[in-house]
């Protein structure tokens, strides 16, 4: 049996999941920069490149603004995850 966590409030209040409008990086785009994976802020909508891309805007933007919840962007991926907490969640 799998064990099944409590989901924190930061995802727990995700109503409805914002999806990326452009497959790119806000802030890459703007300095030239490339990127590897790209994560969506469930707060503002804002897309930005993940912690594996040299540049890491996901989470500076989220710490920067205190904005909790991201979801991945890529294709076929339907998980967020809070900065906060540190926690995964499906969707």
């Amino acid at each position: 049996m799998a064990l099944r966590l409590k989901k924190c409030e930061h995802i727990q209040a995700i109503e409805s999941v914002r999806k990326p409008l452009d497959y790119e990086c806000e802030e890459c785009i703007k300095t030239g920069d490339s990127w590897v994976h790209l994560r969506t802020c469930q707060s503002c909508g804002i897309t930005l490149c993940c912690d594996s891309s040299p540049n890491k805007h996901a989470s500076k933007h989220a710490a920067s603004h205190e904005h909790a919840v991201i979801i991945s962007a890529e294709p076929n991926e339907k998980w967020m995850w809070c900065y906060v907490h540190e926690q995964i969640a499906r969707y």
